[in-house]
């Protein structure tokens, strides 16, 4: 049996060849418009899948990001704080030596318990550091100073402030300052109860009070820088786990933009090439339909 080849049919299968060298031609302006190899899901469902999972893991690594330098942030407010207040404790511990060796007599004590009195206080200003608008030593009390003016009372608490920097990794970035050095005044045998009884001692100058100065005086205040060393090297400590994490997230996020680039953005070599290949088809395309459906008047009247 003989298959009949009509015009009409010949001009329908000349349209839908048309039709898709179009589509195709379109494709690859999109490409090289857009300089994306994804315009839309159809196009690469597999690849849209990949590509939406990676901006997931970037969106996650941009906030771990975020909460890094904002825990560095913390870390350097809460170190420079620490710094001050070991200075501050060095400069009593000097005035503690100088008055237990009896150097200038009962004034020079007098004058070296009104420094001490002005150590405690800037002691204290250190403990109250805030960094973008939140008090560091205060436990989970962010928003209360820990220590007011005119007191000695540690207002704040042992509550840890913690960051996420890594997928179900926290890090805590605050260290109890109040709770564990300072303490609060009183008999608790803490910082600001030793600088307050080595100032009494000095201002009394009984024989009692003058070898406590030379002895439980010195012992105890070496024992509080002793404990601020240790919550300095944990800040230390901190700072390095905070660094190591900013550069493996910056790894991270170096890796996954990688990713995401090779499947969403367009290789312009190749879609330059492919363009020009599909225009050429298209243009062949329209040549040998005008050539094969040359029809005319005459055509008809036969």
């Amino acid at each position: 049996m003989t298959t009949r080849i009509t015009g009409a049919m010949s001009q329908r299968h000349l349209l839908t060849n048309l039709a898709g060298n179009t589509r195709r031609l379109n494709d690859a302006f999109d490409q090289l418009s857009s300089g994306k190899a994804i315009n839309r899901p159809s196009d690469d469902p597999y690849g849209v899948t990949r590509a939406i999972g990676l901006r997931s893991e970037l969106s996650q690594v941009a906030q771990q990001q975020r909460n890094v330098e904002n825990a560095q942030g913390w870390n350097t407010a809460s170190d420079s704080a620490l710094s001050s207040v070991s200075d501050l404790l060095r400069r009593a511990r000097t005035l503690l030596i100088g008055a237990g060796n009896d150097v200038g007599g009962q004034q020079s004590r007098d004058a070296a318990a009104a420094e001490l009195d002005q150590l405690i206080e800037s002691v204290k200003s250190a403990a109250n550091t805030t960094y973008a608008g939140t008090h560091v030593f205060a436990g989970s009390n962010t928003g209360t100073p820990p220590y007011a003016t005119g007191s000695d009372a540690y207002t704040g608490d042992a509550g840890g402030i913690v960051r996420t920097i890594g997928p179900g990794v926290d890090v805590q970035v605050n260290v109890d300052l109040g709770g564990q050095v300072l303490g609060s005044g009183g008999a608790d045998g803490k910082v600001l109860a030793t600088l307050r009884d080595i100032a009494a001692h000095m201002r009394s100058g009984t024989t009692a009070d003058r070898e406590a100065l030379r002895s439980t005086d010195i012992q105890a205040l070496d024992a509080g820088i002793d404990a601020l060393g240790a919550l300095r090297a944990q800040v230390g400590a901190t700072g390095n786990r905070l660094e190591g994490a900013s550069e493996r997230l910056a790894q991270v996020e170096e890796n996954a933009t990688k990713q995401r680039s090779l499947i969403e953005d367009a290789d312009y070599a190749s879609a330059i090439m492919q363009y020009s290949t599909e225009q050429s088809v298209y243009q062949a395309a329209l040549k040998s339909g005008a050539q094969i459906l040359q029809t005319s008047l005459v055509d008809f009247l036969r």
